[in-house]
């Protein structure tokens, strides 16, 4: 840029202008704004608000190692666009052992692509019995809406796993679906979302708003996955997850708080 001005100014400016040109010159150029920065993708404060009191995640994490299942289909393994260190429950796993650096914080991942919640029933029954876990977090409402599957069948499911859940002595979060225009133009998303904050509410549990989370962060121009060009979309992907990983971590950490 300046290689282009100063031929002018020295064209147009005379011997006594040019100086005091050229100082205003450098004043605007360092007053030039830089490349903005990526928003703050911090989870809203009145979202944390869905947040309850994790006695028995407190209690292991006070005997020194808290083990964490999460269920759910793709987006919990991302199987074919990203690494397993960029999916957001091992980024939740890095949040979580950088937060209580005195304990042990294992995540366990079960499911696949495209499982629904009957799909992945066997697998949570499966894990309570030889992982143990103090916490479940299951993610739910995209493969059953994508599928047609009935909200109340849905929700019917996973009140058969937290029985389990509760059998087992663990907690339960519920996470709903990922934000989407094309989903909200081409279905009826509402139904799910309320069956999934009633059987929360029901239980006790905390909700993970991811769908009211995602569209905040597309609303604001924090991050907008589906308006990314092609060649930006695998980093933003992997923004995203760090994200999600870090919203679910602060979840957590409330509920862990409220249970002191």
């Amino acid at each position: 840029m300046i290689r282009r001005v100063l031929p002018a100014l020295r064209h147009l400016l005379g011997p006594v202008a040019r100086p005091l040109a050229l100082a205003c010159l450098a004043l605007v150029l360092l007053a030039a704004p830089a490349a903005a920065a990526p928003r703050s993708c911090a989870m809203p404060a009145e979202m944390l608000e869905e947040a309850r009191p994790l006695q028995a995640a407190q209690r292991a994490l006070e005997l020194g190692q808290l083990r964490i299942l999460v269920l759910g289909s793709a987006s919990v393994i991302q199987a074919g666009t990203a690494e397993a260190a960029t999916t957001w429950p091992t980024r939740l796993e890095a949040a979580l052992g950088r937060r209580y650096s005195e304990a042990r914080i294992n995540v366990l991942v079960r499911g696949t692509r495209g499982a629904s919640v009957t799909d992945n029933l066997q697998r949570l029954k499966d894990a309570l019995r030889e992982y143990t876990p103090a916490l479940v977090l299951w993610q739910a409402g995209t493969v059953e809406l994508s599928r047609g599957m009935d909200p109340h069948e849905m929700t019917e499911v996973m009140r058969e796993g937290l029985e389990a859940i509760r059998r087992s002595g663990a907690e339960l979060i519920v996470m709903d679906q990922q934000y989407s225009r094309f989903l909200r133009a081409n279905a009826n998303v509402e139904p799910y979302r309320d069956r999934l904050r009633l059987l929360a509410a029901s239980a006790g549990a905390a909700l993970f708003p991811r769908y009211e989370l995602m569209r905040h962060w597309v609303d604001t121009g924090t991050l907008d996955l589906e308006r990314a060009a092609r060649g930006d979309r695998a980093a933003a992907l992997e923004r995203l997850n760090g994200c999600l990983g870090e919203a679910v971590a602060q979840l957590i950490i409330r509920g862990l708080s409220e249970a002191r």
